[in-house]
């Protein structure tokens, strides 16, 4: 969506007319239940976290700043919003393999094992994302499934990117060596 479409529907809900937030949840609805599917492991639990999170953006709109996008904003409500969620109810960390794959990276690095099929190498993956630290698997989430550059990496957990350099290095290993321990050969 375009910053000034989403800008002016921001303005109209902050004048009381609430009937302009649903374009918005539209827009980013299929987005946050995959972004709140791959960080909790769980469909609906996802579904649940994304449509907290709208209900707190619209509740915050007052204090947004119109200076800035609409979704990343959102995006960090979400992400701050799954957090609280895995560490309030201790969410069973039940991978669900998305149809799509992880893509990226990941995906074309298939030396698990030649003979398994696509579907397998990505089920072992997200076995092994489920093992890993949230915030690892946050950093992993954004740049490998939401294909996100450095730089909205950076702007989003507003962070230098160096950091996040570092976070997706540390991540990287955290992930090669929790396949390792489940018995997966990694380059």
């Amino acid at each position: 969506m375009e910053s000034r479409v989403e800008s002016e529907l921001v303005r109209k809900c902050r004048t009381g007319e609430s009937r302009f937030f649903e374009p918005l949840v539209r827009a980013y609805e299929a987005e946050a239940i995959r972004i709140a599917r791959a960080l909790l492991g769980d469909l609906d639990a996802a579904r649940d976290a994304a449509q907290e999170a709208f209900v707190k953006a619209y509740r915050a709109l007052a204090t947004f700043d119109d200076s800035r996008r609409f979704r990343p904003w959102f995006l960090q409500i979400l992400r701050n919003h799954c957090r609280d969620m895995a560490r309030h109810r201790k969410v069973v960390r039940n991978i669900e393999v998305p149809a799509g794959g992880l893509g990226g990276r990941y995906e074309n690095a298939a030396s698990f094992d030649r003979t398994a099929d696509q579907r397998e190498a990505r089920d072992i993956l997200w076995k092994g994302l489920s093992v890993i630290e949230d915030a690892h698997r946050e950093v992993l989430v954004m740049k490998e499934l939401e294909g996100l550059s450095y730089a909205e990496i950076a702007a989003q957990l507003a962070i230098p990117e160096g950091t996040v350099a570092s976070r997706l290095y540390h991540a990287r290993r955290a992930l090669r060596d929790a396949l390792v321990d489940m018995g997966v050969e990694y380059p």
